[in-house]
Order: C-alpha cells, then sequence, then structure tokens
C-alpha cells in the first residue's frame, strides 16, 4: 500500500476516534451498523496481515446513576472484533470467538498483532475465529484525536500547543476531582462489563458456553479468574449465568488464570500512587470515595496520561518517516513531566540522570531509534513495557546502568532480565535502528557490554518496530491506558478482604475448563514456571512481545503465540 492510501486510511480513522473519544456516535457512520444500543465501524488498517477484518464496536451499558457524573463515553463499552474476511460476518457462526482482557495499563489496541495472527493461523487450519480486544471502561477518558490525525507535529500541537484537529480542542488530562465515578471501578465492575458485553453479543448462552473462549494478557489472568468464579445473579444456585458458563475454556498470555496476583511480580511498578491497602478495604473504599486516595493509577515519570500519550507520538514518527532524523525531543514543550521521562529512560549513568547531561536532545537518532529506545527490552528498564524490537545501530554503544546496573540482577522482576544499552555519541553519528529481523545478519556489528555479554541475539528478537508503531499510532482504541482505576488494584490486593472474597461465589469455574498457558521465555514469570501448568513457552520473549511478534520469526517459523491460541481454539472441538 502506498502512503498517500496509508494517510487516508488514518484520516477516515481520525474522524471515528474523534466521535468516539466525544462520546456522540450515536448514529452509523458510513459503513457502519448501529441501532442507538451498539455501533460497529470498519477500521482502515495498513497491517502485511492480509485477510482479516477488524471493527471497533461500542456496545451501550450506562452505569448505575449512583456512580455519579461522568462523560456520555464512559456509559458505552468498546472492543475491536477481528475475523477472517471470508468468514461468518455473525460472531454466533464462527467456530471460535476469543474475548481477551488487558493487562495493567493497557488498552485493547495493544492486541492487534496477536489477534490478526491469531485469525490468519486458524484459517490456514480451516477454521474462522474471531478475538475480541477488550477496553476496559476507563478507556473512555482518552482523546486520540492528535493521534488520528496521521501526523507526528499535528499531534504534538493538539497535546500541548491548543492547537486544533478538525475543530477539536483538547481539554487536557483529566485529574482526580473529576474522577469520582471510577471509585467503584474495582473486579467486580470489570467482570460485570464482561458478562453485559458478552450476554449484549452473544445472547444464547448456550452459544457462549461452547464457542468463547476467555482470557487475557498479564493482569487480564486475573480478571479472566475471577470472571470464571463469579455468579451475574446474585443466586449462586442458578448456574446458567456464572462466569464459566459463558466459557468454553481459558486462556493466559504471560500470566496464569488466577484470582492472586502472586504470578504478575514486576507488573506493578513500586513508585506508582498506590494506596497502602494495609488500611484495610473499608478506609481505602472510603478514601476513594472522598478523592482523598488517587482514583486513576500513575508514577512520577512515564506512567501517566501524558506520557503514555508520547508514545503513541513516538509511533506516528516511526511510521510516516522511519529512517528520518527525528525531532520529536526538541519539537516537544519542555516541562517536569516530560524532562524526567526523557532522563529517567535517556540516562547511561545516576550522574547522567542528575544533571540532564547528555539528554535524549543532543543524540541524533531516527524515529525508528527512538521508538526502539522507548519500548525495546535492552532500553526500557520497565519489564511489563519491553518488547524485542531489535537494537541500536550507526555508532558507540554502551552499558546503560541507570536505574540497576548491567549483571547486577538477572532474576525476573521490575528491570527484567536483559542487558540495556544506549548510545555513546552525543552530536556525533546518525543512530539508526536495526529491525528484529536484521539481528544477527552478516552486517549486524554484534554489540556487547563492558563485561563482554552480548546486549542481544537473534533468538532474542520477536517483533517487528514497524507493526508495533502501527499499533500504537493506527489503531481507534490506544495501545496504553491512561486512567487504570486504581480500586482494581486495591480489590485484588485485597482478595483476602470478606468484600472481596465474596466475588468469588464458584471457585471450581477456574478448573471448570482447559486453559492454554502461554508464558514469555523472558517475561515475567521467566524462571519460577508453576510445575502443574504445562505451558507454552515462546522462547525469547518479552512482557509485550506475546501480543506483538511478528507472523514470521526470523528462523522463518510461525509466530508461537497465535499459533499455539488457533491450535487450542481447534482442539476443543
Amino acid at each position: 500500500m502506498d502512503i498517500d492510501s496509508r494517510k487516508r486510511g488514518t484520516w477516515r480513522n481520525a474522524a471515528l476516534a474523534a466521535l468516539l473519544t466525544a462520546g456522540t456516535l450515536t448514529a452509523a457512520a458510513p459503513g457502519a451498523q448501529a441501532d442507538g444500543a451498539r455501533t460497529e465501524t470498519p477500521v482502515v488498517s495498513t497491517s502485511p496481515v492480509t485477510g482479516v477484518r477488524e471493527t471497533v464496536v461500542r456496545v451501550k451499558a450506562p452505569l448505575p446513576e449512583s456512580a455519579g457524573p461522568r462523560p456520555a463515553a464512559c456509559d458505552w463499552l468498546s472492543y475491536l472484533r477481528y475475523r477472517a474476511a471470508d468468514g461468518p460476518a455473525a460472531a454466533a457462526d464462527a467456530d471460535r470467538i476469543l474475548v481477551a482482557q488487558p493487562g495493567i495499563l493497557e488498552g485493547a489496541g495493544a492486541f492487534d498483532s496477536v489477534a490478526r495472527n491469531a485469525v490468519t493461523a486458524a484459517a490456514a487450519r480451516g477454521r474462522h475465529i474471531e478475538f475480541w480486544a477488550l477496553d476496559r471502561r476507563s478507556n473512555c477518558l482518552e482523546d486520540r484525536t492528535g493521534i488520528a490525525s496521521g501526523d507526528q507535529h499535528t499531534a504534538v500541537d493538539y497535546y500541548y500547543r491548543g492547537e486544533q484537529v478538525g475543530g477539536r480542542t483538547f481539554n487536557g488530562y483529566v485529574g482526580n476531582g473529576r474522577l469520582g465515578w471510577m471509585a467503584r471501578l474495582g473486579i467486580e465492575q470489570t467482570v460485570r462489563d464482561e458478562y453485559d458485553l458478552l450476554t449484549s453479543e452473544l445472547p444464547d448462552q448456550s452459544v457462549r458456553e461452547r464457542k468463547v473462549l476467555c482470557g487475557g494478557h498479564s493482569l487480564g489472568g486475573v480478571v479472566t479468574g475471577y470472571f470464571a468464579t463469579a455468579d451475574f445473579d446474585g443466586n449462586p444456585a442458578t448456574t446458567a449465568d456464572a462466569g464459566h458458563r459463558q466459557c468454553a475454556g481459558y486462556f493466559a498470555l504471560d500470566t496464569t488464570v488466577s484470582t492472586s496476583l502472586a504470578d504478575l511480580s514486576g507488573s506493578i511498578p513500586d513508585d506508582t500512587n498506590l494506596p497502602d491497602v494495609g488500611l484495610g478495604h473499608g478506609v481505602v473504599q472510603a478514601g476513594l470515595d472522598s478523592g482523598v486516595l488517587p482514583r486513576a493509577l500513575s508514577a512520577p515519570v512515564l506512567l501517566n496520561p501524558e506520557t503514555m500519550t508520547l508514545l503513541a507520538i513516538a509511533g506516528l514518527g516511526a511510521l510516516e518517516a522511519p529512517g528520518a532524523e527525528a525531532d520529536l525531543p526538541r519539537y516537544l514543550p519542555a516541562n517536569l513531566n516530560i524532562e524526567a521521562t526523557n532522563r529517567f529512560l535517556f540516562s547511561k549513568d545516576t550522574p547522567t540522570f542528575v544533571t540532564g547531561s547528555p539528554g535524549v536532545k543532543d543524540f541524533r537518532l531516527t524515529n525508528d531509534a527512538v521508538l526502539g529506545a522507548l519500548l525495546d527490552d535492552n532500553s526500557v528498564p520497565l519489564a511489563f513495557l519491553q518488547s524485542s524490537v531489535g537494537f541500536f545501530d550507526g555508532g558507540p554503544i554502551v552499558d546503560k546502568d541507570f536505574p540497576v546496573a548491567n549483571g547486577s540482577s538477572q532474576q525476573p522482576g521490575l528491570f527484567g532480565i536483559g542487558y540495556k544499552a544506549i548510545p555513546d555519541r552525543p552530536h556525533g553519528p546518525l543512530y539508526t535502528w536495526r529491525n528484529y529481523d536484521r539481528v544477527g545478519a552478516a552486517d549486524d556489528p554484534g554489540y556487547r557490554s563492558a563485561d563482554g555479554t552480548p546486549f542481544t541475539a537473534a533468538g532474542k528478537e520477536v517483533t517487528d518496530l514497524r507493526e508495533l508503531a502501527r499499533s500504537l499510532a493506527e489503531q481507534p482504541l490506544d495501545f496504553t491506558e491512561q486512567y487504570f482505576p486504581t480500586k482494581l488494584v486495591t480489590d485484588l490486593e485485597l482478595a483476602g478482604s470478606p468484600q472481596v472474597k465474596k466475588l468469588v461465589a464458584h471457585p471450581e469455574g477456574i478448573t471448570a475448563h482447559p486453559t492454554l498457558t502461554v508464558l514469555a521465555g523472558d517475561g515475567l514469570l521467566a524462571g519460577r514456571v508453576p510445575d502443574d501448568l504445562h505451558p507454552l513457552i515462546a522462547p525469547g520473549y518479552q512482557h509485550l512481545d506475546v501480543l506483538t511478534a511478528a507472523p514470521v520469526q526470523i528462523d522463518g517459523r510461525p509466530e508461537v503465540v497465535s499459533s499455539g491460541l488457533a491450535r487450542f481454539a481447534a482442539t476443543l472441538d
């Protein structure tokens, strides 16, 4: 597809994104279906994985009035629907429907690659499956208008300089005082939303029980565990409404299907604004209700609405002009949040972090290299944000020994297990990015750490940077989650409290069906896999790679996760 065609597709999505964000899409856009309580709109994609149709679906599911004032868009549930182009139009006629809950700080757009790859892999087996990537209700607060413009400078001007896009002006990021309705968005409402969506889209309970596979990524595995054990009519004696009766099987992507956070060490940074759950469920809830406690999860750097938006803006640059020299670090306005984030991500050691020199603005980087620096496992220090998209190229590379020194900890956790690297020549050469499939090629310099350890190898790289950029920048629903409900985490941390324990009405639900557990070989559970799960291991994968890996790997083999999902869906007949 030529660049002009890609731009036209992106601009069509821009109009849709603006309407979705404003909560005004109550009638069908061209090519959409609508009945006042449901909309389904085609998504134009430039993915090289053809033969898959994608739509964005919105279903009206109002919160009770007791939730308090909220944007109209927040009374709708949204998901991305993927299906084979030659498959049945009605979801109920598909062979399987995989319904995926996102992880922490994650949106539906993150599932784009694995969804397309799974649908394609199933089609190769003669099966028509659908993949539904769910958004949490709180994603309704995100404004994708600037990203959906398809232009990096336009996006920066929209979010930071008050410039309009399509007649719309950014209203700023939502503060705690306007998030009162999120004080009750815990695990009970989260699984209720999934149930309401399923029963609306697939009214026949017998179809759901025969065809739906329930699962998720990261925290989505725990949400799936609570869904499987939930009772939705208030009477545990009647089981047609029980969570496990809505599923034929479960799948877990670098997580486990459980009602415990124990397997997700490293998925929640220590410096977030989570309240002390030692206060007890009642005190924490009162703090959320009053606004004394933060109703959305954030951290001083990287993990907040403003900096999450930067990931998608960086993705735009990698799509527009991947090999061109980036001006994003200099085009962004100077503020404390952006400066602190840049220092955290682009400092080779503690003195550099303290002084801010040299900073990212002092290096010449291509747009590809900027995005790689933000999300590659040999660069970004936070394990739950890591993917394996290649490596720096074009100039000298040194160890990144901040926030932890290379070789100091090779245990899975917050910082992952890979050695970190950073360019070493400010005001020097133009640093480029070597994509995943060129690592280990004849012209690869084979960069090594100061202790002689190779930073990476061909078997450790699995995700195409361009496809990661497309998932970040082209999707109508966000890759990341800007307003993650604090209550969802505090509920799960207080799993032993009476208020949360009562939600596990059918504990047998977790083992009621077969489960496919897929674990990233270098992900959060690396080296501590529970023996009884018999998981499918994806070698070399990081936490995000289970969602973003390319359909064809360096060795020419099909992608592991999507192939495993397609095979699992077929074996349940």
